[in-house]
């Protein structure tokens, strides 16, 4: 007589060569961003590349836990969604200075002065105006959690060609959530087609 055999769902799956992209919206107040876009409970995921989400918090343990994403290799990039105030268009930050939450003194007394955004600028501002969303690159740093998390997870990254793309997008202070969900779905495309896939001995 034959037993039957109850089978482990996780033994049947495929494993995922996709590289994980973290997102998150750094103000825990900040609601322009839903990673679930309908009843399945499941991330919206970009072509080529899976979601993770990441909810905000305060500043320091955010950046400890981004940094151990990062940490695992199948995590290939982080992009952080904020406001701006400084402009009417979605801005890429594509450097931070080595300043305190308080903006008071450095943040590391033997860190460089500046860190330099790894994400795609060019290519995420070119996908978003063509996706009719105003956007353009800039240098200017913006004395909030976004400009200390951007700093504080480049600075600790290993230098290498293996670096994981990280970038900072700004919306617009009072911009539409709906407006600002599709700039980070655009701009998440545009990271994610940079991104290889894993190598099989990353994807288990």
């Amino acid at each position: 007589m034959r037993r039957s055999v109850m089978l482990d769902p996780k033994a049947e799956a495929a494993p995922d060569y996709r590289p994980a992209l973290v997102i998150c919206a750094y103000d825990a107040d900040e609601a322009g961003w839903d990673p679930v876009e309908d009843l399945s409970g499941e991330p919206w995921n970009p072509t080529g590349a899976r979601t993770l989400a990441v909810a905000g918090g305060e500043p320091e343990a955010l950046a400890s836990v981004l940094s151990a994403h990062l940490d695992d290799r199948r995590c290939r990039g982080l992009l952080l969604v904020g406001r701006t105030r400084h402009s009417d268009a979605f801005r890429l930050q594509i450097r931070a200075e080595n300043r305190s939450l308080d903006g008071g003194r450095r943040l590391d007394s033997l860190g460089p002065g500046l860190a330099r955004a790894t994400a795609p600028v060019a290519d995420i501002v070119r996908a978003l105006n063509k996706a009719g969303l105003a956007a353009s690159a800039s240098s200017d740093s913006e004395d909030d959690a976004g400009s200390y998390l951007l700093y504080r997870i480049l600075s600790s990254l290993p230098d290498g060609p293996d670096t994981p793309a990280i970038g900072l997008l700004r919306a617009p202070e009072h911009e539409p959530d709906a407006a600002v969900q599709r700039a980070v779905k655009t701009a998440a495309q545009a990271m994610a087609s940079h991104l290889s896939p894993l190598p099989r001995s990353r994807a288990n």
